[in-house]
Parts: structure tokens; C-alpha cells; sequence
């Protein structure tokens, strides 16, 4: 039996992917010149042309398509086994990809690897903010951390919050120049800094809720932000109401900086869960930070 090198195969799965030489090489680590010869040297192999080349594109044949297929599932199982063998060190390692919300990455994970990181040097997490709902198994990330209602069936789910709620709060100084909302139709006639979320495929609506009466406000005002940070500091600059979750405003409006309204139509919606796919070979390290990441009552 010939032994075969599989190197070739490997290059020819980064560029069938990345549909580019030159992010493919960069990946890998070599130069163009080097794995466009690589290549060429596994379809002489083959006796088969399995990229066609453009100056602007690069796409697979009908028989590359063919061998994407095939192999590329077999060095994903090789990657997932590779990273299984961490099992047998004496400490947890290895690097943990997260794809979540600013809101949670900064009030729920941040705080949870301040305590666990410290003790165990050889766990790297990378944390990538986005609030679009992410195919964490398509875009390679171990986990991704999403309110309970939109954690898909097939996924494992781990609770790490409890129910969230949102608040709408202005500063002493908008409300000296505006009046107090009394329903969240009155909020029409206020100055609201507005959410742009990719889930929602725009603005975001403000949700309400009393006595079982479910409502949606879409507001107006002067400024547009997709972050929480911005929309909070924005709020206490007394540019606007905003609509935020409750625990980044309760310091503020205890300490006076913000005046909460509409309160008794802020209702409480699942928390957020860490979720992974159900197939995952979940490492030590990931077993040790979902532990870490688990919310307990009491």
C-alpha cells in the first residue's frame, strides 16, 4: 500500500473554502507561489482539474466540489479527536471560541473568566461580539450565548443568567425639558435613541407587556446605535430615552444619574444560554468554563 501524503488535500480544502489563494495561503501559513504548486501537483496526481482559476475568483470543479465533500468532514473529525487528546493532560487546555451579544459578553462572560482564567493558564477564550444569530457550526465557534427563546432545538443549552429585563430610563436633564411617559405610546412624542440589530433586520421595536397585553413601540429620535455602551452613555448625556437591560442602568438610577419609566411594562424574558451543538466533544476546558458559566439559583 502506497502511503499517501495528505498535506495536498489539506491545502486543497483551505482554498476550495476560502474561494481565495491568498487567504488561504495566509491561513495556512505559506506562501501563494508555494500552495499554488501544491495544488497543481495534486491535480496532476489526480488527473484532474479540481479549481478553476480566474484572475478575480477561484472556484472548485464538479470533481473538486466532489473532494470538497469527501474530505473535508474527515479533517474536521481529525481536529475534533486532535482536541479530544487535551483530555489526557493533567491540566484543561486549549482555545474556546464564543460568538455572543455585547450585552452578555460583558455583564456574564467577562466577570466568569476574571475568576476562572487566573487558575489555569493554558485555557485561551476568544469572545467575538456579534448580534446576529450566528451558525456557530458553519463559522467554526465551539458555543455561542443567546436569550433562552432563541436557542435552536438541536443545540445543548446551558442556562448562565436569570430572566433578563429591560428598562427605559432618561437623565434628570431630559425629563427637566420632557414629560415622564405614563404608556408606551408616549413614547412617540419623545426623543428615543433607537437599536439597529441584523436579527430584526432594522430597528428594533420596543417590547411591552402588562396584564397579559403584549405591545410593540417603534420610536423615533435623533440617534442610531448598535451597541449598549454607546445607547447608555447617550442616555446619560440626556440626549434621550433609551431601552436597555436593567442590571447596566440599576446603579445609575439608584445613584440618581437616570430616572426609570414606564417600569411596570418592562417584562422579564428568559435568560441567556450557552449553547453548543449536541455532537460537540466537549473538551475539559469547555466542560470547566460552561461549569463556571452555569447560573444557580441561591
Amino acid at each position: 500500500m502506497v502511503q499517501e501524503n495528505f498535506n495536498d488535500l489539506a491545502a486543497f480544502a483551505m482554498v476550495a473554502k476560502e474561494r481565495s489563494f491568498t487567504r488561504a495561503a495566509a491561513k495556512l501559513g505559506v506562501s501563494q507561489s508555494a500552495l499554488s504548486q501544491t495544488i497543481r501537483g495534486l491535480e496532476e496526481r489526480l488527473g484532474l482539474r479540481l479549481l478553476t482559476r480566474t484572475t478575480r475568483s477561484v472556484s472548485p470543479t464538479e470533481a473538486g466540489e466532489r473532494l470538497l465533500r469527501a474530505v473535508e468532514p474527515r479533517f474536521e473529525e481529525i481536529a475534533t479527536e486532535l482536541a479530544s487528546l487535551n483530555e489526557l493532560r493533567e491540566k484543561p487546555a486549549g482555545t474556546i471560541r464564543i460568538t455572543a451579544g455585547e450585552h452578555p459578553a460583558i455583564s456574564i462572560l467577562e466577570p466568569a473568566l476574571a475568576r476562572l482564567l487566573p487558575d489555569y493558564p493554558d485555557i485561551h477564550v476568544e469572545i467575538i461580539v456579534d448580534y446576529g444569530l450566528t451558525d456557530i457550526v458553519a463559522e467554526r465557534y465551539d458555543a455561542g450565548v443567546r436569550l433562552g427563546e432563541q436557542v435552536a432545538k438541536d443545540m445543548i443549552a446551558v442556562r448562565i443568567s436569570p430572566d433578563i429585563r429591560w428598562a427605559v430610563v432618561g437623565s434628570p436633564a431630559y425629563f427637566a425639558r420632557h414629560s415622564r411617559p405614563k404608556t408606551p405610546q408616549d413614547l412617540t412624542a419623545h426623543n428615543c435613541i433607537n437599536i439597529r440589530l441584523p436579527t430584526y433586520g432594522g430597528l428594533f421595536a420596543w417590547e411591552f407587556e402588562k396584564d397579559g397585553h403584549e405591545l410593540r413601540v417603534r420610536v423615533e429620535g435623533q440617534l442610531v446605535f448598535n451597541t449598549v455602551a454607546l445607547r447608555l452613555n447617550a442616555a446619560l448625556n440626556g440626549l434621550g430615552l433609551t431601552y436597555i437591560p436593567e442590571d447596566l442602568v440599576d446603579t445609575h438610577v439608584r445613584e440618581g444619574r437616570l430616572v426609570r419609566v414606564l417600569e411596570d411594562w418592562c417584562p422579564a424574558y428568559p435568560g441567556y444560554h450557552l449553547y453548543y451543538p449536541s455532537r460537540r466533544h466537549a473538551s475539559p476546558a469547555f466542560a470547566l468554563l460552561a461549569d463556571a458559566l452555569r447560573y444557580r439559583v441561591g
